[in-house]
């Protein structure tokens, strides 16, 4: 059970760090500033789609819909943002 936590934990991570890289990149869609920008925002109103008042499925909520907003923004970028830094700078040709 841990492993498939730490497998989610990962794969989000990942996401995050390439969308970290996408907002910072000068070719990023006009779209994702905005997007990244809600999230945030429903991730630290007090509103949510099920209230936090509840004991287990008010917080569960939103572990799981903010790593899916995460994982839908990413899978939307283009080709060249999804590679990440760590990826360009392998591919990249070195210099000297």
């Amino acid at each position: 059970m841990f492993k498939k936590f730490a497998a989610l934990y990962a794969l989000v991570r990942q996401d995050a760090h390439i969308l970290w890289h996408a907002l910072r990149h000068p070719a990023r869609p006009a779209w994702l500033r905005p997007a990244v920008a809600l999230v945030a925002l429903y991730l630290l109103s007090p509103v949510d789609l099920i209230p936090d008042v509840l004991p287990v499925i008010g917080i569960v909520d939103d572990l799981v819909l903010i790593p899916l907003l995460i994982s839908w923004m990413v899978r939307c970028l283009p080709d060249g943002l999804k590679r990440g830094p760590a990826r360009q700078t392998q591919l990249a040709p070195r210099k000297g």
